[in-house]
């Protein structure tokens, strides 16, 4: 055949030629927790008098900056505007640095991980000081 190569689609579970066996490749995806700081916009469902807020955030990517990159692009189709974003690390990483992670922290990790998702697990408002000089 020339040198020529053939890419074939094989699901799961079935053979190939020769035998052979499509293996299950191993997701590069991990999950990164980052706290996004966000501005006010009309529109964000911020409660009345709040100057922004911090976002504990949960994100699916194979590095941190897809995992920022897509948390800044559903924030921002959400009417929110993202000022800040401070990442914390993989699962890994935090219980390396000795952080605790409750269990239902470590549940929400997992769906991210499982829906390729983002997933809002924690918002502060925030209120400036309202008195004027």
């Amino acid at each position: 055949m020339g040198g020529r190569w053939t890419e074939l689609t094989v699901f799961e579970g079935q053979r190939i030629a020769g035998g052979m066996e499509k293996q299950k490749k191993t997701s590069r995806q991990q999950v990164y927790t980052l706290l996004v700081q966000i501005g006010r916009k009309d529109g964000d469902g911020l409660p009345e008098g709040a100057t922004g807020a911090a976002l504990m955030c949960f994100a699916s990517g194979v590095d941190e900056a897809e995992a920022v990159r897509e948390t800044v692009a559903i924030l921002k189709q959400a009417d929110t505007a993202p000022l800040d974003v401070t990442g914390y690390g993989t699962l890994a990483e935090r219980e390396a640095q000795g952080h605790e992670i409750e269990p239902d922290e470590r549940a929400l990790m997992q769906r991210a991980l499982d829906e390729n998702a983002v997933i809002v697990a924690q918002m502060t408002s925030f209120f400036g000081d309202e008195e004027t000089a």
